[in-house]
């Protein structure tokens, strides 16, 4: 929000809302959001087993990882933004349903 604020050329001590400066620059999705739906757009799951990037999305390494809390990885953030938006395995065959699921707009020619 910093940087649109910035943009806009707003600061905090304006005492100008959030919301107000993302209508002003054309903005109603979140940094968060927007990088939720580039992963959902990016999940490669309709390709064949056997290439490479499948390979390389369902290996789990072996070694164990320090002690505390484990780092999320791509895959956990996956299901979390699918599950956000009630978006399900298989879902991705009808690629108009998916894109609306992913909000990812279409482009109008």
């Amino acid at each position: 929000m910093d940087a649109i604020r910035r943009s806009a050329r707003t600061s905090r001590l304006d005492r100008v809302r959030n919301e107000t400066i993302k209508d002003k620059m054309g903005r109603q999705k979140t940094i968060v959001e927007e990088i939720e739906s580039a992963h959902l757009k990016w999940y490669v799951r309709r390709m064949d087993n056997t290439r490479l990037p499948q390979k390389v999305l369902n290996w789990l390494p072996q070694k164990r990882r320090k002690q505390g809390i484990p780092r999320t990885n791509w895959m956990e953030g996956v299901k979390k933004a699918m599950s956000s938006r009630d978006l399900r395995d298989g879902d991705w065959n009808e690629r108009n349903q998916w894109r609306l699921g992913i909000a990812q707009r279409r482009r109008a020619f």
